[in-house]
């Protein structure tokens, strides 16, 4: 039938139609060779109608060139699988914005000198099982930060992340500048990791996890990716402050998988986002290549409380002790250092598969 005919059968413009040809998202059953004229298969009708609607809710056109070859069930879990992550990701523009506004609403905020501040304590260990550490900690007066790396390259990976860092911890943030730097410490961390791990056995192979905060005076900032961990413990009730960035993880965003089914899912170990040693970040670690909407780490902002007790860790220790123990644990110790000792041990009384890091900061009045 004639695009004039299939616009009408699908309810899109003729404009429209032309648009998705030249796309690449939905070709015609037939071009005229002479004059040019599409012509489509009213079988298509359906998903032309299904293209149009994926384009209104924002979807990418590479995701939607994927979905659209996908069964009507499938179909329905990608789109679920994005919107989940789309909502994820405006929570997390939400913070960012509400901050940028705090920011700029008056001098007298950006100039606000903080009258608090953080004790804190780090430590690793290689675990029961595996033969080299590859995870990476640290806590200082204006950074803490865990990193678990993999592949042949895995400990200088997460060694160079944290390294790329450290210069934020020389001097004193400016609440005001505290997107600016932590943008420019990622983007510091994914360069150091990829140089790290250049002359591995499999570079692309080999990369790491990063979790990171950044200590102002007044605010906090959070640099993540991957399957490490930020938790708060505020008020006796512990949070997860970030979102892995992993296969079941996305599973349980869309509705497809519970928290108790993916830990052992047998992907678990799959990331979606990770620094890695390849042209780009977003390889995937546990299982081959995945697919990334978006690249590069989370940024967020937090502001701090007198009281707050913060939580970085890699998968070696929230993998194998479970948040009422890590709550508990974290309630209890008499500082940081007796917390991330005490940690360390819960790990390896649940048999500690994997390396383990753990970073804790309490936030104190000055």
């Amino acid at each position: 039938m004639t695009i004039g005919a299939f616009a009408r059968l699908s309810r899109l413009s003729a404009k429209a139609l032309r648009r998705y040809d030249e796309l690449g998202l939905l070709e015609p059953a037939l071009v005229d060779p002479v004059n040019g004229y599409r012509y489509y298969d009213p079988a298509q009708a359906q998903t032309a109608r299904l293209v149009a609607w994926l384009r209104r809710i924002g979807m990418p056109l590479a995701r939607i060139t994927e979905v659209i070859a996908l069964d009507a069930g499938a179909v329905a879990a990608a789109v679920r699988a994005y919107w989940a992550r789309v909502e994820a990701d405006t929570a997390a523009r939400r913070d960012l914005a509400a901050f940028l506004i705090d920011q700029l609403s008056t001098e007298e905020a950006m100039t606000q000198v903080g009258t608090l501040g953080i004790r804190y304590a780090a430590r690793t260990d290689t675990g029961a099982v595996r033969e080299t550490n590859q995870d990476a900690a640290y806590a200082g007066a204006r950074l803490l930060a865990v990193a678990d790396g993999f592949g042949a390259g895995g400990a200088e990976a997460s060694t160079a992340a944290i390294d790329a860092l450290k210069p934020v911890a020389r001097g004193a943030v400016p609440a005001a500048e505290l997107l600016n730097v932590l943008h420019d410490a990622a983007e510091r961390a994914a360069r150091a990791v990829r140089d790290a791990v250049a002359g591995s056995g499999a570079p692309e192979a080999s990369g790491t996890t990063l979790t990171a905060m950044v200590w102002t005076g007044e605010r906090l900032g959070l640099v993540h990716i991957g399957d490490s961990r930020a938790y708060l413990l505020r008020g006796g009730a512990l949070f997860r402050i970030t979102h892995d960035h992993s296969l079941v993880q996305s599973m349980i965003d869309d509705g497809s998988l519970t928290e108790e089914e993916a830990a052992s899912h047998p992907r678990r170990a799959l990331l979606l986002k990770v620094l890695s040693g390849g042209d780009r970040d977003g390889s995937a670690r546990g299982g081959g290549p995945a697919p990334v909407e978006g690249s590069g780490p989370d940024l967020g902002v937090r502001d701090a409380r007198a009281g707050d007790r913060y939580l970085l860790c890699s998968d070696g220790l929230s993998a194998v002790v479970d948040g009422r123990e890590l709550a508990r644990v974290l309630a209890a110790a008499d500082g940081p250092g007796t917390a991330v000792r005490e940690l360390v041990a819960l790990a390896g009384a649940a048999g500690a598969p994997d390396n383990v890091a753990c970073a804790v900061a309490d936030v104190v009045e000055l």
